[in-house]
């Protein structure tokens, strides 16, 4: 993982919940909205997971 990806990702686990929810689904908006290949259905199913998890982390460190 880039030093920049690694920066994002710190920024982004510092935003409210609903800015992260938001952040991400415009994330997955633009990426499938770009001219690569579509994302395969694991592919989907793997960033959903990882999203949702991270999400679920970051409301448990807030508790």
């Amino acid at each position: 993982m880039t030093t920049q990806v690694e920066t994002i990702l710190h920024s982004f686990e510092l935003l409210p919940d609903a800015d992260k929810r938001e952040l991400a689904s415009e994330i997955v908006r633009r990426t499938l909205k770009s001219d690569q290949s579509p994302l395969s259905d694991e592919d989907l199913v793997s960033i959903a997971e990882e999203t949702l998890l991270a999400l679920d982390q970051a409301e448990s460190d807030d508790a």
